[in-house]
């Protein structure tokens, strides 16, 4: 109620239904039928989650009257578009909205700006660019969709805010398909909130009456509600369900020459190397310089053996990586013992690894290996750094050599690419020895990137202090081993 007693016309999403408490209500609304006993097969990528699902509110209403930390905004690249989610939230937040955002100098297509929420009940409004959609650059509009429910998502984190309400950022002026959108929309979220679920307690999907049916069908796919929900739903799930964020993979482009291009590829990869070596040498030049010809044979043979080698490994990493998306690894990710933090002072991304937080002996290795795979495959397609710290570990927490073989020889080829550091922070003599041995006898392409760091002092001429993630216990360790100069820089609270 407002000071004259009227009714306000802000609702609190914490006065809300979430995807959870509709599907209980419909239960114990639909007549009772024996359950019968679901036999698992195979998972969905998007499997049960009910902490999800309790985050999640489908809310058909006008996001600008919702009262949450933070709404979504789309517009158009100069902040001025006149659709009606923009419409609403700008006769609600009142005139000084506008001149807020002449501040901000426009967004890029997939980009988040922050103001302030002024008059709305919202503390902040987060805006972001849609992008135009046309059916022959369908690629483009959807990584560029993906950007912006994961950059609001990000920008959500960052800020530290409770709760989001979106709007459906695919305008109808921008001429996406709806359904196609709500797909990533909603993958996006999902997988959001897979690795940082601890962030946010609410995300509002605020929709019209002409979205809410495409919402209605598509949540179960990727928020079920029951492990029967996600059986059903399995098959409806598009072929593209993204990355392990959600992000849309574009297939590299791959080009092939053949002697004989209008001949059918054969069925398995063994025949048409052996029907492409038959070719060689059936030509009358060939015959001509017989012996020229056995040695071009055998180095094809060798180039294409290897080619082949790499196809059989690839294979092998997107079938972990299935079964990554497939897993439920909150087990593992409760450990925080691998996580995303700023960037270095080249502005490459920085990747954490606690080892005292790896209770080697207790968990699944094998989930760990999948939960490194889930985390890592959308950072490892650019450069990036890794910062191992290694205190107050002991026997309990050492990996062992096998498991990092294993690892090494499953992850694609890029994390080895991009990979361009890896800081191993408080070793001891120990832990040398033993790295030295392993980069040395058995993964010798890690050799020159290892950095010892015996002080963050030092790890912070690589990496300022305000863009790495601290568990407490490493500062305090720190400050007694290399004094007290460190005490002041306050540790993450979630570690």
């Amino acid at each position: 109620m407002d000071p004259l007693g009227a009714p306000s016309q802000f609702v609190d999403v914490d006065s809300l239904p979430s995807w959870t408490d509709a599907y209980e209500a419909k239960q114990l609304d639909s007549p009772q039928n024996p359950v019968e006993k679901v036999q698992v097969g195979v998972r969905s990528p998007f499997p049960y989650r009910k902490d999800i699902n309790a985050k999640i509110i489908l809310w058909k209403g006008d996001v600008a009257l919702l009262n949450c930390t933070a709404i979504v905004n789309t517009s158009n690249e100069s902040l001025t578009d006149k659709n009606p989610v923009s419409e609403s939230i700008f006769m609600h937040a009142g005139p000084d909205l506008k001149d807020e955002l002449q501040k901000l100098k426009g967004c890029r297509t997939g980009e988040a700006k922050l103001t302030k929420g002024f008059n709305l009940a919202a503390r902040f409004i987060i805006h972001t660019v849609g992008p135009k959609y046309k059916s022959r650059y369908r690629t483009a509009a959807e990584s560029s969709l993906y950007s912006c429910y994961r950059n609001v998502l990000q920008l959500a984190k960052e800020q530290a805010m409770c709760s989001v309400g979106f709007c459906v950022i695919n305008s109808l002026k921008r001429c996406y398909p709806l359904e196609d959108a709500t797909h990533i929309a909603l993958r996006t979220v999902r997988r959001f909130l897979e690795v940082h679920g601890e962030t946010l307690e609410k995300v509002v999907f605020a929709v019209s009456e002409l979205e809410e049916a495409t919402y209605q069908k598509l949540l179960p796919l990727y928020f079920p509600r029951s492990l029967e929900e996600e059986i059903q739903s399995l098959p409806y799930l598009p072929a593209d369900i993204g990355n392990a964020e959600g992000e849309p993979v574009v297939p590299e482009r791959q080009i092939r020459i053949t002697e004989k291009p209008g001949v059918p590829d054969d069925a398995s990869d063994e025949e048409g190397l052996e029907a492409d070596l038959s070719f060689i040498g059936s030509h009358a030049f060939a015959r001509m310089e017989g012996d020229v010809d056995k040695q071009r044979r055998l180095i094809l043979q060798g180039q294409l053996s290897e080619a082949a080698l790499q196809k059989q490994h690839q294979r092998n990493y997107n079938r972990w990586l299935c079964q990554a998306r497939a897993e439920d690894l909150s087990d593992i990710a409760s450990l925080k013992a691998l996580y995303q933090t700023g960037v270095d002072n080249c502005g490459r991304t920085v990747m954490v690894v606690v080892g005292r937080n790896i209770p080697v002996t207790l968990i699944d290795m094998e989930k760990a290996l999948l939960y490194f795979i889930h985390v890592m495959d959308h950072i490892a397609v650019k450069e990036y750094v890794l910062v191992y710290f290694h205190t107050l570990t002991n026997d309990y927490n050492q990996l062992d050599s096998n498991f990092l073989k294993k690892l090494y020889d499953i992850v694609d080829a890029k994390y080895k690419r991009n990979l361009k550091a890896l800081y191993f922070v408080h070793p001891t003599f120990r832990s040398k020895v033993s790295a030295w041995f392993f980069t040395t006898f058995t993964v010798s392409g890690l050799k020159d990137k290892i950095h010892y760091v015996e002080s963050l002092q030092q790890l912070f001429t690589a990496i300022p202090p305000e863009q790495i993630d601290l568990p407490p216990f490493v500062l305090e360790y720190d400050a007694r081993e290399n004094g007290p100069y460190y005490s002041y820089y306050p540790p993450s609270p979630d570690l």
